[in-house]
């Protein structure tokens, strides 16, 4: 039985690419995740931490980056933030020193019309100069209804801890949502093709992380062993080329450096081999793009 007072809810994590949400989110949870570059868009999907103890259940979930849509995928990343503005309990709209609202106004409309309490996190904060942050500040709160603006700096783990103070202050009274051992409702594949991903957002600049897609075609564990098989699908032949690198060795070295992730994250040994396969302009097909997972409906 949990206590009558016990508190559970949904906070979900939202903003514009490269502020930082995937990193305060593995901060927050306390395990990795979601996965971390630089680069815009690596979180295509909604992504559930969760954090538990006797009294409370967060259940984090992490965004697409806000972007305005050129291709079906950028409609479905979309639509992932929009079911998380209508499923939440609570908001964490997270920004930093540079970002306006250029492009995502409609979404701050809807953020504003939602009655959902938002918590303001300035993130990059180790970056500002003399009155920038309060400059910044009086930006956001001119534009989003908020209940507190927290300043962090999510690289230096500076004030992270005071999100979650203000989370577990707003978080509803409600049993817990999920089973109290599980730390997340993601299959292991999704995990596994995420941290592959990471590489090749990486390892390869310009279009190649964004024409890339991973697929998991055999996941196979015993009690010593994981072997797992994953195809890399890119749009054009030109692409298969660039990935594959001169003798395979950029494909190699993504190969051995997902290896090394993958063993940390499962916690044993894993054999891991790689195909690359061209789906001709896959991020413009909705059947693929299905397949692919990027289906939120």
């Amino acid at each position: 039985m949990h206590a009558p007072s016990h508190k559970a809810g949904f906070v979900n994590i939202i903003g514009k690419p490269n502020v930082g949400k995937s990193t305060l989110m593995n901060i927050l949870v306390g395990e990795r995740l979601s996965i971390v570059s630089s680069k815009a868009q690596t979180t295509r999907h909604r992504i559930l931490g969760l954090i538990h103890s006797e009294d409370y259940q967060i259940v984090f979930s992490d965004t697409p980056g806000m972007l305005q849509p050129k291709y079906e995928l950028h409609k479905s990343m979309m639509s992932f933030v929009r079911i998380s503005l209508e499923d939440a309990d609570l908001i964490v709209f997270v920004t930093d020193l540079f970002e306006t609202d250029d492009e995502i106004e409609e979404i701050i409309q809807k953020i504003n019309a939602s009655d959902t309490p938002v918590i303001l996190v300035i993130n990059k904060i180790d970056l500002a100069k003399e009155g920038q942050l309060e400059e910044v500040t009086n930006y956001w709160t001119s534009r989003i209804q908020t209940q507190t603006v927290i300043p962090v700096s999510a690289l230096e783990r500076f004030n992270t801890e005071k999100i979650l103070q203000e989370i577990l202050e707003r978080l509803p009274i409600h049993p817990p949502y999920y089973d109290k051992e599980e730390l997340t409702d993601r299959p292991e594949r999704f995990f596994a093709s995420e941290i592959i991903r990471e590489k090749i957002f990486t390892n390869y600049k310009k279009e190649i992380p964004y024409s890339t897609e991973v697929g998991i075609e055999d996941f196979h564990e015993d009690a010593q062993l994981i072997k797992i098989r994953a195809t890399l699908f890119v749009e054009r032949n030109s692409q298969k080329g660039i990935l594959i690198g001169e003798k395979g060795k950029m494909l190699k070295k993504v190969g051995i450096e997902a290896r090394a992730d993958l063993e940390k994250f499962f916690g044993k040994k894993v054999f891991l081999e790689t195909f690359v396969k061209v789906e001709q302009d896959w991020r413009k097909n909705k059947t693929l793009l299905k397949k692919f997972g990027y289906d939120p409906s």
